[in-house]
């Protein structure tokens, strides 16, 4: 017999044996972890499905038990699906964020380089200006180099 009961055979005022199936994952000094599981499950039931688990999977569902348990206490209607929607939901809205700056980072991008295009058109070959319908030939040739 242990020295110190587990939560499970506190709560349920019993001898807690040397073989208590729920001593290793609802310790004494976590009572409410066990309370809540109770509370939602039932200590049988709870009993029962660790037992028919191999034991290297037992830790991972007491654990998943008492955050479902847990849960469902604290929001009886939607429980952890509430949680998980509420998630989904986060995740989807910062997707649609970065969507939107990864098409505004695109638009940036090809308006750099559509800027950058103009400006290496200009520099190779300079515009025609016209002052009143009459082409002025002088922004392509500078003339009055010619007469020095």
């Amino acid at each position: 017999m242990n020295s110190t009961r587990c939560a499970a055979c506190k709560h349920l005022r019993r001898r807690c044996p040397s073989t208590c199936i729920f001593s290793p994952y609802f310790p004494p000094n976590n009572p409410p972890r066990f309370q809540y599981v109770h509370k939602i499950y039932g200590a049988s039931n709870v009993g029962k499905i660790l037992k028919d688990l191999p034991e290297n999977y037992r830790a991972e569902a007491a654990n998943s038990l008492y955050y479902e348990a847990y849960c469902r206490i604290k929001d009886p209607v939607y429980g952890c699906v509430g949680i998980i929607t509420i998630l989904h939901q986060q995740i989807h809205n910062v997707q649609c964020q970065l969507a939107g700056i990864q098409a505004e980072i695109a638009a940036l991008s090809t308006q750099s380089q559509n800027e950058d295009n103009q400006n290496q058109q200009t520099e190779i070959a300079p515009t025609l200006i016209e002052q009143n319908g009459v082409p002025n030939y002088t922004s392509f040739y500078d003339i009055s180099t010619w007469f020095d």
